[in-house]
């Protein structure tokens, strides 16, 4: 596979307005861990592996498991995450899978019984953001 263009270097306006929403994401009172399950996940679901390998690395520097990030694929088939993380990886697959059904009801109103509206807000925020990430992986084909 052969790379393509380098948005940042291309588009560098645009690419910092995606780095500004990171930045934004950077002073969340959220755990990082939340992050990086979220970036993994999605990126799983879009087939980034650029961003696939980036993050579980991240998400190891954390203290992340080897295991909790094998098996994040499948994390509703394990008990192996918390009631948070479990709520944060529904709306991740809802929102990076939106033309299915969108956030649903009844996981934003799991979210909010958890979450106060700034961290869905950002717990949103992120989604979006690796998912344009993702995207920009994948059509430009960054190489791992």
């Amino acid at each position: 596979m052969n790379k393509r263009i380098d948005i940042e270097k291309i588009s560098p306006k645009a690419y910092d307005a995606i780095c500004g929403l990171e930045n934004y994401l950077q002073s969340s009172s959220l755990p990082n861990i939340f992050f990086e399950l979220i970036r993994i996940r999605a990126s799983q679901i879009n087939g980034c592996a650029f961003c696939i390998n980036m993050h579980s690395s991240d998400a190891l520097k954390l203290g992340e498991t080897h295991q909790r990030i094998f098996l994040l694929s499948v994390w509703r088939e394990t008990s192996l995450y918390t009631k948070e993380e479990q709520i944060i990886l529904a709306m991740t697959e809802e929102i990076t899978l939106i033309n299915e059904n969108g956030l649903s009801d009844e996981t934003y109103m799991l979210a909010k019984n958890v979450f106060n509206e700034n961290e869905i807000a950002e717990i949103i925020m992120a989604i979006i953001t690796i998912n344009a990430w993702n995207r920009i992986g994948i059509s430009t084909k960054m190489i791992v």
